[in-house]
């Protein structure tokens, strides 16, 4: 048990490292996803080839798989673009405010009932951006790219748990970031027509970082997180995860200082969206006891 809380806690440290990758490589937000995507494919494939875990998808399927990959896709374009225009710190601030989304989101899609504590504690995090937005004008653009992944984080797994009932994990992961890739591979023209980048081809030291991010913190981190769950029940996994902007955010403050960027409010602003999600802990906590 102690090793799967280990194998659990690198899985959401390594996620929490990806913003840090997104600040090391200089490429376009686009062209980032783009790579990553490609690289975490071919490497996924493999891997599933070796293992005699490759299976074919009808076609109707595989549809409805690409439409969450494409929604992978913009998610993370936009949590990169929030990386880029503003900074770690309040990229993963705005990823916070997923809950606020799946508590809008889920009802709808699933036809449920609005649950009115999620809400509040949505807007609660929401609340805590806001904060932050009218004393850091200067990260518009990136609060804005921020939001846009927060929703995006928060409708993909909506989808997810539907799929998840009829595909393994790895089959789906490798077929929505495999169509997702496709996807942005059409787009990307246009995305680099509005938003244009310095370069286009990755330099040496783009290539390891791309390296990193999209085999240890994508694969590997995947495996991880199978592994763990093997032992750890999916309500513990889903609370650790929690963690990755607080990881995120004490990795911005110590490799790129970014604690001396903000005022005081900006930790009033994450200090609300803390609390929110610890609140929301202890409510699932609460109703499973």
């Amino acid at each position: 048990m102690r090793k799967a809380f280990v194998q659990l806690h690198i899985a959401v440290f390594l996620a929490g490292f990806t913003a840090v990758l997104g600040r090391l490589i200089e490429l376009n937000e686009g062209l980032l996803v783009w790579w990553r995507m490609l690289i975490t494919v071919a490497v996924l494939a493999a891997l599933m080839f070796y293992r005699k875990q490759l299976h074919r998808i009808a076609l109707p399927d595989l549809l409805k798989i690409a439409g969450v990959g494409a929604i992978i896709a913009a998610h993370w374009v936009a949590f990169y673009g929030s990386v880029k225009y503003a900074n770690i710190s309040v990229a993963l601030v705005c990823f916070s405010s997923t809950g606020f989304f799946t508590a809008i989101f889920e009802p709808l899609i699933l036809r449920k009932k609005i649950v009115p504590a999620e809400l509040m504690l949505g807007i609660m995090a929401i609340a805590g951006i806001y904060i932050i937005f009218d004393f850091h004008p200067q990260f518009k653009m990136g609060i804005v790219f921020g939001i846009l992944a927060a929703m995006g984080s928060a409708i993909f797994p909506i989808f997810n748990k539907q799929l998840l009932i009829r595909f393994s994990p790895r089959t789906l992961t490798l077929y929505e970031l495999g169509s997702g890739w496709v996807v942005l591979s059409a787009l990307l023209p246009f995305y680099l027509h509005y938003f244009p980048a310095i370069y286009y081809r990755p330099t040496f030291a783009d290539w390891g970082w791309l390296l990193i991010l999209a085999i240890l913190c994508t694969v590997v981190s995947f495996d991880l997180q199978l592994n763990a769950l093997r032992k750890i029940s999916a309500f513990t996994a889903n609370l650790t995860y929690n963690l990755e902007p607080v990881y995120g955010i004490l990795l911005a403050f110590v490799f790129f200082r970014e604690n001396k960027m903000f005022h005081q409010e900006f930790y009033i602003g994450l200090a609300l969206i803390m609390l929110a999600i610890v609140l929301q802990m202890w409510r699932v906590i609460k109703n499973r006891g």
